[in-house]
């Protein structure tokens, strides 16, 4: 499933600046996370519209995380960007319900569940956790 483009550049830029830790700059977000700067700065004001970052101008500014990794899931992230799962059939029925169902409406129901329910859990401390764990130094700043 492929997410909308400026979903995955929200969390693109939101695992740069939680693997980051700190104060980043829109040209260093655009730059690893390989984000058109014009198309970042819609984005990063999308997120910080709804309270996942804060923003500073100036010598030293750009974008941080507004509350701890562990409170930010990337379901808050998909709702900042007016991301959500696809409610069309499956099948091509246009919609289909559970008294109406086509034939994959079961399976693409379970789907939509399960990814559902993994971005609701999933946080970015937990991409935080996974990059630490997982890539070095290097590769982690690799755009």
């Amino acid at each position: 499933m492929n997410l909308p483009q400026t979903a995955e550049y929200a969390l693109r830029a939101l695992a740069v600046i939680v693997t980051r830790g700190d104060t980043v700059s829109a040209e260093t977000i655009a730059g690893e996370a390989s984000v058109p700067q014009p198309y970042l700065q819609k984005v990063l004001r999308r997120l910080v519209a709804a309270g996942i970052l804060d923003a500073r101008k100036g010598p030293g500014g750009g974008f941080s995380l507004a509350k701890p990794p562990k409170k930010i899931r990337l379901i808050d992230v998909l709702n900042a960007t007016d991301t959500s799962l696809p409610d069309a059939c499956a099948f091509g029925w246009g919609k289909c319900d559970a008294k109406h169902p086509c034939p994959l409406h079961g399976t693409w129901s379970e789907l939509k569940d399960s990814i559902h329910g993994w971005a609701s859990r999933t946080t970015l401390e937990d991409v935080r956790q996974y990059a630490d764990a997982r890539l070095t130094p290097l590769r982690r700043r690799a755009p």
